[in-house]
């Protein structure tokens, strides 16, 4: 009875965390009528910096910003950073469903690129659910036809980063500190993004600022949502709860953007959706961790179970 009160907990954050994101997300796809990605993603990170700061006085044991594997940082901050820009304009240019049905094949992709980087081993089975999820993801997409443009390849190339993400997390969770983790890439949103705002820099005032600060502060209070999740439940309980999302596309779509997702959206989100629960299912017969959904990469938040693509790593 116990783990069945832990486990409903969890699932209950995961279902508020990932209405956050989805409200965030929302937030970013408005902002991205009038501004562009780079700024948009430029505004959230400096805006989330005074909760980063928090989290870096608050630490208790002595110890320093310097990575243990500087490179992997690197690697993972860099991923980090095309992520965002990928994600955010995705929002902007596609509707909220096809950029989540898109997004939802991380976990696949986690898997895929788990074989050379981590040199994990896939077998038939899961081989075949990778084969299904990424066809799931061609129907999305469309490719050849009109409604495919630079929008879905942004959301591919997000989903690419956010896999590349997790499996850096994966290999670097054991040893950097989360604090690590999550001022990097911060830093370097706001050095490359900054950078690009000589040619994309637009005034931001009234509503669409309120919209900036709700976009670093949707982020922070998400992922803590999630990391709650996962320290009250199982991964297994909890990843699967960011599918919760593509109902939050539908109502956020209609309700601001006048968006209907049509039925080769939803039939394409399906199959990537049954083949990210059965490769999450699977991973934890094989290794009882399976690796967690990602949502669109936040760049106040690290970016991890949604937001990057992969593993939430609580805070130490």
């Amino acid at each position: 009875m116990a783990a069945l009160g832990r486990n409903l907990k969890g699932a209950l954050l995961a279902l508020g965390a990932f209405a956050v994101f989805s409200s965030h997300d929302a937030a970013v796809k408005a902002l991205g009528a009038s501004h562009h990605a780079a700024q948009i993603v430029l505004f959230s990170a400096l805006f989330g910096l005074p909760a980063a700061l928090f989290l870096i006085i608050r630490e208790r044991e002595p110890a320093t910003l310097r990575p243990r594997d500087p490179w992997g940082v690197a690697l993972r901050s860099g991923a980090v950073v095309v992520g965002s820009l990928c994600s955010f304009f995705a929002f902007s240019a596609v509707p909220m469903a096809q950029a989540y049905a898109i997004f939802f094949s991380t976990p696949i992709l986690v898997t895929l690129l788990a074989m050379p980087l981590l040199g994990e081993k896939v077998g038939l089975r899961r081989a075949v659910a990778i084969a299904v999820g990424m066809a799931g993801v061609l129907i999305v997409l469309r490719p050849g036809q009109a409604s495919f443009g630079i929008g879905h390849l942004a959301a591919l190339g997000g989903a690419l980063a956010s896999s590349l993400v997790a499996i850096m997390t994966r290999k670097l969770g054991g040893s950097e500190r989360t604090v690590v983790l999550l001022v990097y890439p911060m830093l370097g949103n706001i050095a490359a993004m900054g950078l690009a705002q000589p040619f994309v820099y637009r005034p931001v005032e009234g509503v669409d600022l309120l919209l900036m600060i709700y976009v670093a502060i949707g982020a922070f209070v998400a992922m803590w949502l999630l990391i709650a999740a996962y320290r009250s439940a199982e991964a297994v309980i909890v990843a699967p709860m960011q599918y919760s999302q593509i109902i939050w596309a539908v109502v956020f779509g209609l309700a601001f953007f006048g968006e209907m997702p049509d039925l080769q959206t939803l039939v394409g989100a399906g199959i990537v959706m049954a083949s990210g629960l059965y490769i999450l299912m699977r991973e934890r017969t094989l290794h009882g961790a399976p690796v967690a959904p990602a949502a669109p990469v936040a760049p106040a938040s690290p970016p991890a179970g949604q937001r990057a693509g992969g593993l939430v790593t609580p805070p130490r």
